[in-house]
């Protein structure tokens, strides 16, 4: 008789080896993004911070977490990982620094059926890299490989994101007031929503995403999608903490109509005139292709706004000059005005491909 067959967890599907020798690879991109509070060793059960140390007197911490979304599936089909982790530091960073705190540290989850070390180091590179921008330490994290739970090839990435801002000096909403200005600051693409629009009609339309876009021939149409979101935080800080920002909106999923009204108080409404700065060519090609309705477009993509800035109106120029000497692109969008809280988004006739004048509201 045959002896029993001696099991062990890489036959099961595991690589405990693969796995530790993916931690030594990337701890020193951990280490790269060491900052005053944090030194970014990897290895440990958990990571630690020194908020003293990063300057803070009496901070309040702000946690967020994220993921990419379906983005990941066109990295994944084309081989593209080398920026889907600066959108997860950017899906989470965006959301901390729109409270007025600064990103301190960050953890990453990579999930996957069967661990390729080189697209694993890949992905988590590009999370160094985003926190290197946002100015945050990456000071953990976890990978974990499940066979049975991913198809070949796939995986999922979430992440968690904890900043500080010194008590009192957190952007509420409480200091918008009637007659605020509005200013957008421009996307760098598509950012990390309304992918799952975009899939589609790639699949529906036979989109060649291996060729260059019809809107840009310098680019295949597959790295414009693949565009990193745009961390705003080093850009936003500085105005942050002189008082000259009353609150800012991180326009993701629900566009601007729907997130802007997020740091409204409730008898407050936003005016934004889709006129007032230029439709990107890569949204108007996903407009076009789907013959979206500017509606639709104002809460499934971002338009062209990543991030929005509530100012004073005499503080609206000063402010302008600066993000634009942080390498910002700055528009006036809009005003404040009273009413109930909202957001009203509207065109003149050719706005956005819109034949006649158009508006689209949104209270909440």
């Amino acid at each position: 008789m045959s002896e029993p067959e001696s099991y062990t967890y890489a036959k099961a599907g595991v690589d405990i080896a693969a796995g530790n020798a993916l931690v030594r690879a990337i701890a020193p991109l951990a280490r790269a993004t060491a900052r005053p509070g944090a030194d970014a060793s990897l290895g440990g059960f958990g990571g630690f911070f020194d908020l003293k140390a990063a300057g803070f007197r009496d901070p309040l911490l702000v946690a967020a977490n994220d993921g990419v979304g379906t983005k990941l599936k066109l990295a994944i089909d084309h081989d593209r990982h080398g920026g889907v982790g600066i959108d997860l530091v950017a899906m989470c960073a965006n959301d901390l620094v729109v409270q007025g705190a600064e990103p301190l540290f960050f953890l990453d989850y990579f999930a996957t059926g069967k661990l390729e070390p080189q697209v694993a180091e890949r992905v988590i590179a590009s999370i160094a890299e985003g926190c290197r921008i946002a100015g945050c330490a990456l000071i953990g994290g976890e990978t974990a490989e499940m066979p049975g739970m991913y198809a070949a090839g796939d995986y999922d990435l979430a992440g968690f994101c904890v900043g500080a801002v010194e008590r009192g000096e957190a952007l509420t909403g409480e200091r918008v007031a009637d007659g605020d200005v509005i200013l957008g600051l421009a996307s760098s693409g598509v950012h990390s929503n309304g992918f799952s629009l975009v899939r589609r009609l790639a699949a529906d339309k036979g989109w060649k995403l291996d060729r260059p876009a019809l809107f840009d021939q310098e680019r295949l149409l597959v790295d414009a999608l693949m565009e990193p979101t745009r961390i705003y935080v080093r850009s936003l800080l500085p105005a942050i903490r002189d008082g000259r920002i009353a609150a800012l909106a991180h326009i993701t999923g629900g566009g601007l109509l729907e997130n802007v009204p997020r740091v409204l108080p409730d008898h407050l409404h936003a005016d934004i005139d889709a006129g007032s700065w230029p439709q990107p060519r890569l949204m108007a090609f996903l407009q076009a292709e789907g013959k979206i309705e500017p509606p639709e477009m104002a809460r499934t993509f971002n338009c062209g706004i990543g991030m929005v800035a509530i100012v004073r109106p005499d503080d609206a120029a000063s402010v302008t000059a600066a993000l634009a000497q942080a390498g910002e692109t700055v528009f006036e969008v809009g005003r404040v005005e009273s009413g109930a809280r909202g957001c009203t988004v509207s065109g003149r006739a050719g706005t956005w491909f819109g034949r006649e004048a158009w508006s689209a509201a949104f209270h909440g």
